[in-house]
């Protein structure tokens, strides 16, 4: 749709490259991008009704100050293997099967085994339902092998998606924790499974975890943060051990002894994945 923002991109194009943007924009000028500030009042002014007590927590969206989307599409529908949509032939042209012969997608739905994967690894397009991927190994080994960007674009872009609508306490009206437990855990397995972090996952926690009460799915979060990627070692300090440390000082032995197992996990993951990067003349 002609949102400002997209429309501000198109305007720029059309003043550079005229011949790409056939389409008429409006004239007049307009705000095209919001005030960045906004999310961030938005959260001190949650966190601040929630202390106070006196009124319920108000939606506090990290990204936008907007009111929340439907909900009534669940995240776990996204997590099935649709069926391929990729080159689908209708009945009466398989006369022009030989034309693609060289080129033909093997559908996903019919990966079964890691022989059939290692066969048709060349000719395999990803399904249109990106969650399917977190739930399916064989696609998660195709990953590991494929290093194809926009494979990762899309699962980080929907998996963001997913995560700020049903994060339980940035979201007032998601009060269905034990379907969030579950997102989290499937994310989590699939990245022991990579053995790598998200970097969605990573924003998620950097902006979540301010608005976190130290509860609401404390052990899947905990999980999710063993698995930070190392890259982002210089803003870990602000944007993790600052909310952290809040939570650390003023909560039970058995939350600090968690936050600590977490950190320690952590490092573990740093250090192997340092010395599978590596070069072998400075393995000593």
């Amino acid at each position: 749709g002609m949102q400002p923002p997209l429309q501000a991109l198109l305007s720029l194009y059309k003043l550079f490259c005229p011949e790409l943007v056939t389409i008429t924009l409006p004239a007049k000028m307009k705000t095209y991008f919001r005030n960045s500030e906004g999310p961030w009042k938005a959260a001190m002014n949650a966190i601040r009704q929630r202390n106070q007590g006196s009124t319920p927590l108000i939606q506090a969206m990290f990204l936008s100050t907007a009111q929340p989307q439907s909900r009534k599409r669940k995240w776990n529908t996204q997590l099935v293997l649709p069926t391929s949509s990729a080159r689908n032939l209708e009945k009466g042209t398989e006369k022009y099967c030989d034309l693609f012969s060289t080129n033909e997608i093997f559908p996903v739905e019919q990966l079964q085994t890691f022989p059939q994967l290692l066969q048709n690894i060349d000719r395999l397009e990803f399904p249109s339902q990106m969650g399917s991927v977190l739930t399916n190994p064989l696609l998660l080994h195709y990953m590991n092998c494929i290093r194809d960007e926009s494979i990762y674009l899309r699962l980080y872009y929907w998996m963001g998606q997913m995560l700020q609508e049903e994060c339980t306490w940035c979201v007032v009206d998601n009060t269905n924790e034990t379907e969030f437990k579950s997102f989290l855990e499937t994310i989590y397995r699939a990245e022991c499974f990579l053995q790598e972090g998200f970097t969605a996952c990573e924003e998620f926690l950097y902006k979540s975890l301010p608005l976190w009460d130290g509860s609401s799915c404390r052990p899947e979060v905990l999980k999710l943060v063993s698995w930070i990627p190392l890259s982002s070692s210089p803003e870990i300090k602000s944007y993790l051990y600052g909310p952290l440390a809040q939570l650390f000082f003023t909560s039970s032995l058995y939350f600090k002894c968690s936050v600590l197992e977490s950190l320690k996990e952590l490092l573990e993951n740093w250090l192997n994945s340092n010395m599978i990067h590596t070069d072998p003349e400075f393995q000593s």
